[in-house]
């Protein structure tokens, strides 16, 4: 195994991590806190923007390792 390939195995579990923390971290408030539904829903459009940027993060971390894998 190739450092590159150690590399992005490492990142991709680091993004895994973070999706579980904003997952756990982000969805329970939404489901469970006792505030109001507008700080609720505020809450979720916060934690969906944070899943999106999470999503093209690991796209582009994973198109980024792919084109070090070809050039390897």
């Amino acid at each position: 195994m190739k450092n590159y390939q150690v590399v992005k195995w490492i990142g991709n579990v680091v993004f895994i991590a973070l999706f579980g923390f904003v997952t756990f971290f982000g969805i329970g408030p939404v489901l469970i806190a006792d505030g109001s539904f507008q700080e609720r829903m505020l809450t979720l459009a916060v934690v969906i923007l944070i899943f999106i940027a999470l999503i093209i993060g690991i796209i582009f971390w994973n198109r980024y390792w792919n084109k070090k894998q070809k050039q390897g």
